[in-house]
């Protein structure tokens, strides 16, 4: 129970120090976000009115006061679960934005990243149990080959070969421009058609680093007395496969998924650049770009805490799994 307890408590105190973080680190940039929005509309050329840059300050309702005022103000935000309004998609305020990009980023890279997990697990233990064979050697050759090219490289290659070639995908964007986003058929059916190119791309190299981190563990594993003992007592392959060495060989795999699983509301930046596709990680593109703080700031609060709250899920299967844990953390 103290392991748990303890684990509980660094979440609360990294969470603590994320919103710190999330509140001063925006303010440290140059720029001024009111001022920049009068340039865009005037044109880059023309002489910025320090009378329409105050009104526009005014109207976004941007800060004042001391900096230890505005983190007052902004943890009573934060706890109203109010995220102010963006710049950049003014009026509309941040929750609205974020959750127009977050459906579109969960489905792509939580769909590929829980794939890439599980082809990776799977192919890195057969191939630790089949070790210096044809099987092997094929798995792990071309994994790491694999691994050694770009993602840009894998990304274009996809586009230029299924979109433009052949033509069996289009090459950008995450839906038709003729069909209304909705709950429809026809709209679900267009956007999954639109995800597969990328959703395609993602499993290409998703499933690499699964698959040489639980080789080389379940390497490890397969020399240990406990995996030995097993076999001489005649079990099952799959038991002693399963039970006795990939149950140890996957932790380190269970905290590494769940991290990623965590940074999914952060988005894939690459991946929605070169497709084109709505996601989060465009959207975080485009708060940086325009200096958005709140914006940022929300997205970059979402993805702390989904990470924060993957490895407080990844601290409570590790005790869980590995009851050695637990002992260690009591002693």
């Amino acid at each position: 129970m103290r392991y748990f307890l303890s684990r509980l408590g660094f979440f609360v105190l990294t969470l603590w120090a994320a919103v710190t973080l999330n509140f001063i680190i925006p303010r440290l940039q140059p720029g001024d976000p009111a001022k920049n929005m009068v340039q865009r509309l005037t044109g880059q050329t023309e002489a910025v009115d320090p009378a329409a840059v105050k009104a526009v300050q005014i109207m976004l309702g941007l800060p004042t006061g001391s900096l230890f005022e505005q983190y007052i103000e902004y943890l009573k935000a934060l706890a109203h679960l109010d995220f102010g309004v963006s710049y950049t998609y003014f009026p509309y305020s941040v929750t609205h934005v974020i959750v127009q990009a977050l459906p579109w980023t969960i489905v792509l890279v939580g769909v590929t990243h829980v794939l890439g997990f599980i082809i990776g697990t799977f192919l890195g233990a057969a191939a630790a149990w089949r070790r210096n064979t044809k099987f092997d050697a094929v798995v792990s050759l071309g994994s790491t080959f694999l691994g050694t090219i770009p993602f840009f490289w894998t990304a274009l290659i996809l586009i230029y070969v299924f979109a433009f070639s052949v033509q069996w995908f289009p090459p950008v964007g995450g839906y038709s421009g003729a069909i209304e986003p909705s709950l429809s058929w026809p709209f679900l059916y267009d956007a999954l058609y639109h995800s597969l190119l990328p959703g395609l791309a993602l499993l290409l190299t998703a499933p690499i680093g699964w698959i040489l981190q639980m080789r080389n563990n379940m390497v490890h594993t397969l020399g240990e007395d406990y995996t030995r003992l097993a076999q001489a007592k005649g079990l099952r392959t799959r038991r002693v496969m399963l039970t006795y060495s990939a149950r140890l060989a996957i932790l380190p795999n269970v905290t590494g998924f769940a991290l990623g699983l965590g940074a999914i509301l952060g988005g894939t930046l690459m991946v929605e650049m070169i497709f084109g596709y709505p996601g989060m990680g465009q959207l975080f593109f485009t708060a940086i770009t325009n200096r958005d703080y709140p914006l940022m700031q929300t997205i970059f609060l979402f993805t702390t805490i989904g990470v924060l709250l993957a490895n407080l899920f990844a601290d409570i299967l590790y005790g869980i799994l590995d009851p050695r844990v637990r002992r260690e953390a009591q002693a």
